[in-house]
């Protein structure tokens, strides 16, 4: 491969990771925790966009107890973000002929 093919390489890899990162902006994923009592939406890069509570999950004596759903639920959906996105970036990345192994 010379240098003329790396580049081109190169320039088609920035291209597809512009159309991953506009993909993921359009991924919805849910978290949740409680059993359902607290449920993050997020986008396909993590970005929690809403937060939606079960009127039981708010009890004035015990908000730690909501807090920490609400941390469960965001990492919950945080965590699918990630795994959707290594899904997307395979799909994506998967047609170029590099001359070494892409990490995901």
């Amino acid at each position: 491969m010379d240098l003329k093919d790396i580049l081109a390489q190169a320039q088609q890899m920035q291209q597809r990771a512009q159309q991953l990162d506009d993909a993921l902006l359009k991924v919805t994923v849910m978290g949740s925790a409680g059993g359902g009592m607290v449920t993050v939406e997020a986008d396909g890069k993590g970005n929690v966009k809403k937060v939606r509570l079960d009127p039981a999950a708010v009890n004035p004596a015990d908000i730690e107890m909501l807090e920490d759903l609400i941390t469960v639920a965001t990492v919950d959906a945080q965590k699918k973000a990630a795994e959707e996105a290594q899904k997307e970036m395979r799909a994506l990345m998967g047609g170029l002929n590099l001359p070494f192994p892409l990490p995901f």
